[in-house]
């Protein structure tokens, strides 16, 4: 699989969530080897949780699937910038590699407001931003203009 591919995963997975009125988030961790250990998508106002991220739920799921806290070999794969919570996670959890989709210019936290893993932090994953990005703005802007309909 390609790296559009696992994206386009992690699309599927935020356009799940929007029925329950979560802003649309999805989240996708592949071993070294391709295959997919970690899924989510976000669940804020599904399960009342300030920390039902979609990347807080995929790194669980991994850090299970794997036997360990550590991914340093993983690759996540996310709809949107991480956010402050999620960028700590990714760093605590040692996430080698992120791709995120499009940018979030209210809290994202690789480069948008500010970027972490730029900090003195003891893990610096690899970033790639902008993939699918277009597709990932596009599933954002279809639930904030329905929002604005109700």
């Amino acid at each position: 699989m390609t790296h559009e591919d696992y994206m386009r995963e992690a699309i599927e997975l935020a356009r799940s969530c929007m029925p329950n009125g979560d802003v649309p988030v999805g989240c996708v961790i592949t071993a070294p080897d391709g295959s997919v250990i970690g899924w989510g998508c976000n669940r804020r106002e599904a399960a009342g949780q300030a920390t039902a991220h979609a990347e807080v739920e995929a790194i669980n799921m991994a850090c299970s699937a794997v036997g360990h806290w550590r991914l340093t070999d993983c690759t996540m794969y996310v709809t949107l910038e991480p956010c402050p919570m999620c960028a700590g996670a990714i760093i605590n959890a040692r996430v080698g590699t992120v791709r995120y989709g499009a940018k979030e210019d209210k809290s994202g936290c690789c480069g948008s407001v500010l970027n972490l893993f730029e900090e003195r932090f003891n893990h610096r994953p690899r970033v790639y931003g902008g993939l699918l990005e277009e597709d990932c703005r596009a599933l954002l802007e279809e639930f904030f203009q329905g929002l604005r309909k109700i």
